[in-house]
């Protein structure tokens, strides 16, 4: 058995993996695909002693800027001297990249120790269930990860975990956490239609359902519009007994790409958050500054190396832990807190030279936002990066690559070694359809970036997460911390 200093203890012996082991388990569940249910988790949960009672907890859902608003969250919370873990995903490189402890991915060692945790939790649960006569579970790969997280954070002895919803928030598997005391929801796409819906109001009913009575709630600015999405929430908070904050810009232009069409209704009779954006990048590398005001208080002079569609984002995080805290934020803590947090993979420079430009959009409503980015700083179409684009089959990607297509002087396509990759031809039949043809196809991404590295092509990688994470993996191998060192995550946590 294995505890640490707050006594959680792992109550059965578990078998020592390595690495190697802990990744061979995790792919032997994708056979399961996404099952929309939670009994599974929380009965694995449960067989562990619920590590989560050991901690306290706050989600973050969402169609876009959930990534970003978790990092941040979790950046406040630290400047706020507590003892922070994350959770998130997709990794861009290594899937300890999805567990994080004080700004730091998990050694290999405890991310394997917490995959054995899950893995020899959900065998039992099933042994007992056949034994039953019930049918077991299929137990998915992010049911996996989400319960081997929650045992590596109680074993890390965390304060407080924040959790990103993989997908909706209904059936998401961090969903069956306990102990959740603050949410958030960063606005709705159309994402994962599949599985949530084909609607906005019906995807937004899937994430509304993380509100729930007791927790405080955010709503991001991506929430706000159109009225029927809104209602969705605020009819949920009000079955819920819940009173929200909705954070809104103080002026549109500071949403462009974050809203859908519309002017948000004033729902005086609710809290308000509020952000102004001060001063714009001017260039790649350049800060976004920014003002907060928040129901307690108001942080001006914020400020981030990240364009300015972050300021939507570091918002709702700064109004979701000061919503936790119950109280205002320390300013100058704020400050380096937010001036330091990484966001991988968003409008993220991996080469300087040529400039090598990675984002993780990979949806109409993500790439919208990416390409207001890259107008505010390289307003002329000709002298932009070239594209490197590959995308995921289950996207929409017609409207993808409408949207790609004008923007850049020039477009070359490839393909990611995921199974849910579109090939590369087909992509380019698009591109050419859509009125550009592509200047070159390639047929992975390790050729196409050793092309265009030894050709001296300054490029922009984008369109599905894998495509990023690729080519991070090619030109900025290792994976970094929020300190940019090398994982030196301990097993054993220091003293808080």
């Amino acid at each position: 058995m294995t505890s640490n200093k707050n006594n959680y203890r792992i109550p059965f012996d578990v078998p020592t993996y390595s690495y190697e082991q802990a990744m061979g388990q995790l792919r032997a569940t994708k056979k399961f695909g996404i099952q929309p249910m939670l009994e599974s988790v929380v009965d694995m949960i449960a067989e562990l002693g619920n590590p989560d009672d050991y901690f306290e907890s706050v989600q973050i859902a969402g169609t876009n800027g959930k990534t970003s608003t978790a990092r941040y969250a979790a950046a406040i919370l630290m400047g706020e001297s507590l003892r922070v873990s994350l959770y998130t995903s997709p990794e861009l490189v290594s899937f300890t990249e999805r567990m994080e402890v004080d700004g730091r991915p998990v050694s290999e060692e405890l991310f394997a120790q917490g995959i054995a945790a899950a893995v020899v939790a959900g065998e039992r649960v099933n042994d007992r269930r056949e034994q039953q006569g019930e049918r077991p579970y299929d137990i998915t790969e992010f049911d996996l990860l989400t319960v081997a997280a929650l045992v590596v954070f109680a074993l890390a002895g965390v304060d407080v975990a924040v959790l990103e919803c993989g997908m909706g928030g209904r059936w998401d598997a961090t969903s069956a956490t306990r102990n959740i005391r603050s949410v958030a929801i960063t606005g709705i796409g159309l994402d994962h239609m599949r599985i949530l819906g084909d609607t906005l109001e019906q995807i937004a009913a899937e994430k509304a359902a993380i509100i729930q009575s007791g927790r405080t709630c955010v709503l991001g600015v991506g929430t706000a519009t159109p009225d029927t999405v809104e209602d969705v929430f605020l009819n949920r908070a009000a079955e819920q007994g819940v009173t929200p904050v909705l954070l809104r810009p103080e002026h549109l232009e500071d949403a462009t790409g974050e809203m859908h069409p519309g002017t948000p209704r004033a729902n005086e009779d609710l809290p308000h958050a509020s952000y102004v954006i001060t001063q714009r990048p001017p260039r790649i590398g350049a800060p976004v500054e920014l003002t907060v005001r928040t129901p307690r208080t108001s942080y001006p002079e914020l400020a981030a190396l990240k364009p300015s569609y972050q300021a939507a984002n570091i918002a709702c995080a700064v109004t979701l832990c000061e919503q936790y805290l119950g109280r205002g934020l320390d300013q100058e803590k704020l400050f380096e807190s937010v001036v330091r947090c990484p966001t991988p993979g968003r409008f993220d420079l991996v080469k300087p030279e040529p400039p090598v430009l990675i984002d993780a959009c990979h949806n109409p409503q993500s790439v919208q936002t990416f390409l207001t980015a890259v107008r505010s700083v390289s307003p002329q179409v000709e002298d932009r990066p070239a594209l490197l684009c590959a995308v995921l089959a289950d996207k929409d990607v017609q409207a993808i690559v409408d949207l790609m297509a004008p923007e850049f002087p020039e477009v070359y396509v490839t393909q990611t070694s995921s199974d849910r990759a579109l090939a590369a031809g087909q992509l380019a039949a698009m591109f050419e359809q859509a009125g550009k043809k592509p200047t070159a196809v390639y047929p992975a991404v390790r050729e196409a970036v050793d092309a265009l590295d030894a050709a001296g092509v300054s490029f922009v990688a984008c369109g599905s997460i894998t495509t990023a994470g690729e080519v991070a993996g090619i030109l900025r191998p290792g994976v970094q911390n929020a300190h940019g060192d090398e994982d030196v995550t301990r097993t054993h946590p220091n003293p808080k």
